[in-house]
């Protein structure tokens, strides 16, 4: 029996026991091609490295999520496993911003079950998804204020999202925020 090592951020590496370690397969991968990484969303691979970690060589993805300031390292043989995926599509873009054009679908459920659910949506990497939390958890002006923890949840999908549309479309984050908003307004009115 091996430790197989998940991923490595920030000086923790996460382990996970395996019978048999697989060899590592030419990786759908390449630097500085643009990804997401489902639990922080868009970053880009800067380099693919080589490192010994606890007795093992490990080929490992050097991905930089810039606006977090954050580097994480995940082994090649695992990427997809994970969940890491390359950018959506414009077709999958312009899926997401007709589902935000939909009407909110507000479960009737305990808000701690909602907001476990939602988590999980926005953790996902799923684009659609996370659209579908930016869509029910939208507010107007004329609606009743958000929670605390509401309003951080509708935040994290909204920076992902607009994170993902700027990479997709070439543009900027603000330009995408912009092209968001105008969706959500266009809803509303």
């Amino acid at each position: 029996m091996y430790l197989a090592i998940l991923s490595v951020a920030d000086d923790q590496v996460v382990l996970a026991r395996k019978d048999c370690m697989s060899k590592t397969k030419k990786s759908e991968f390449s630097p500085n091609e643009y990804v997401v990484y489902p639990a922080h969303g868009v970053g880009q691979i800067i380099s693919i490295e080589e490192q010994e970690i606890a007795g093992l060589t490990l080929e490992l993805f050097v991905i930089s999520f810039e606006k977090d300031k954050m580097t994480l390292r995940v082994p090649t043989n695992k990427a997809t496993e994970i969940g890491m995926r390359s950018l959506s599509s414009p077709d999958v873009v312009s899926k997401a911003m007709t589902t935000l054009k939909g009407k909110a679908k507000v479960k009737r459920a305990m808000w701690s079950r909602r907001a476990q659910e939602y988590e999980q949506k926005i953790n996902s990497g799923d684009l659609i998804a996370i659209a579908e939390v930016v869509r029910d958890l939208h507010r107007t002006d004329d609606q009743r204020e958000q929670s605390y923890s509401e309003r951080q949840l509708y935040e994290a999908a909204l920076e992902r999202l607009t994170r993902e549309v700027a990479a997709v479309s070439g543009s900027d984050e603000v330009d995408a925020a912009k092209k968001v908003d105008e969706v959500l307004v266009s809803r509303a009115a």
